[in-house]
């Protein structure tokens, strides 16, 4: 028997759904990258990480957005806002009862997109 993909371990899309309001909430309540979404389109941006979350863990979604490095070149994000954002998708991950398995692949997916993230 196979293990279960990271999409069905997350609690497929309902899981996903959930794990990512927390993602929001946690991002435009933190105060080292709370104005990088100020201007922002909440539902949008909320629709574009589940699709793109759920497309790379094994789901049947289909990502519309851009690729990382396109969507994030010249923002200058810091090493510092990063981490930011990886302890709210850690936090989020942790409200939801995700396991640490799992809260570690995550993190390891996370950090494989480092470069087309930060200071670009």
């Amino acid at each position: 028997m196979s293990e279960e993909n990271l999409y069905v371990r997350l609690g497929g899309a309902d899981g996903i759904a959930s794990i990512v309001d927390d993602i929001w909430l946690n991002h435009t309540s933190n105060p080292k990258i709370q104005q990088r979404y100020a201007a922002s389109d909440g539902e949008n941006v909320k629709r574009l990480v589940r699709e793109f979350f759920g497309a790379g863990i094994g789901g049947p979604e289909t990502y519309t957005g851009q690729d990382m490095l396109t969507a994030h070149t010249g923002m200058n994000i810091s090493d510092t806002e990063f981490v930011a954002v990886c302890d709210d998708v850690l936090s989020a991950l942790a409200k939801n009862n995700v396991g640490d398995a799992e809260r570690n692949e995550v993190l390891c997916i996370l950090y494989s997109m480092k470069a087309e993230i930060v200071g670009v």
